[in-house]
């Protein structure tokens, strides 16, 4: 079953400017890494470094994966311009409601 991940990140008001590109090139690798079905980004309109990617996943395995491969060799910089650790989300759709 698909799912849906969301990492919630707030970033250091200096980074705010360097987040985006860095972002977007760790992005690229996540919606090249097999199993993910898109990422979409929305920006809280009156806070420029608080950004959220919206993860589509073909299965919990799959992020599961994806979530070992960053925690190793896939990891970033993205921490160094983090105001605090980001918040993950992950979510199964529901369609009884």
């Amino acid at each position: 079953m698909a799912i849906t991940s969301i990492l919630d990140m707030h970033f250091r008001p200096e980074a705010a400017d360097e987040a985006p590109a860095l972002l977007k090139g760790i992005l690229d690798e996540t919606r090249a890494f097999d199993g993910c079905l898109g990422v979409k980004v929305i920006q809280d309109k009156d806070d420029p470094a608080h950004l959220i990617a919206v993860e589509e996943w073909e299965s919990l395995e799959k992020d599961g994966a994806y979530r070992e491969w960053r925690a190793g060799d896939g990891a970033t910089d993205l921490p160094t311009l983090l105001a605090a650790a980001p918040s993950l989300s992950v979510c199964e759709p529901r369609s009884d409601i």
